[in-house]
């Protein structure tokens, strides 16, 4: 079942069961019990960590003139699960897993985290089954192409935080936020969301989440404003 995932990722288990537990989500245990399957949380755990540590040495590596901060908010917007989903369906994580068939109908922000989860419990599988080399090589093959997408487009920045100082030293305007508009069902919410100048519209963003969507048009606001340099 998973050796196309293994010819996709570079690596060949040597225990078969603990991959197959990386996919297995609590929900699947509950409607087969028999099955004798293990769910991933517990790699999960150890893979979070394992990531953490990993990340924190290519940062402090590949980036010497980067303080800790710095280094901090890369590494957090790096292991975000907007981003850990994002290279576990390029990988194709989602063809794996094994779900109960609630939760398989899932889409949007519950699957994003489902992905998320499950990318670092991969993480947590290959440590125990190819340890820290194995574990770092396939971050290095999967997820450390990310960090110049993360610093070009600036996304380690926390833009509301950025936006509000910036637009009280231009303006002396604190900004404020409002739904522009709410879409689609509970389980797979959309958000347009604008910023605002006083009254004026500076910019408006979209997110599964209203601080997602806040975020977004902030983002969008220092763009609009040139105040991103």
């Amino acid at each position: 079942m998973f050796s196309k995932f293994e010819e996709k990722i570079k690596l060949k288990f040597k225990d078969r069961e603990i991959l197959k537990q990386a996919f297995t989500h609590r929900s699947y245990l509950n409607e087969n019990p028999s099955k004798g399957l293990k769910h991933n949380e517990r790699l999960e755990f150890l893979g979070d960590a394992v990531l953490e540590l990993i990340i924190t040495e290519y940062l402090y590596k590949k980036y010497p003139e980067k303080n800790e901060g710095e280094m901090t908010s890369l590494r957090a917007a790096l292991v975000n699960a907007i981003m850990l989903s994002e290279v576990a369906g390029e990988i194709g994580v989602g063809d794996y897993l094994l779900l109960s068939k609630g939760e398989a109908k899932d889409t949007g922000k519950a699957r994003q985290y489902i992905l998320a989860n499950t990318f670092e419990a991969i993480v947590g599988a290959i440590y125990l089954d190819q340890g820290y080399e194995g574990a770092a090589k396939f971050l290095e093959n999967f997820l450390f192409n990310k960090v110049e997408k993360i610093i070009k487009e600036k996304l380690w920045i926390d833009a509301k935080s950025l936006f509000q100082e910036k637009a009280q030293d231009e303006t002396g305007v604190t900004p404020s936020y409002s739904t522009i508009k709410e879409e689609g069902p509970d389980h797979a919410k959309s958000f347009t969301i604008g910023v605002y100048l006083g009254k004026d519209l500076v910019a408006q963003g979209q997110g599964s989440s209203k601080q997602e969507a806040e975020q977004d048009a902030a983002r969008n606001a220092l763009q609009q404003k040139n105040w991103l340099d």
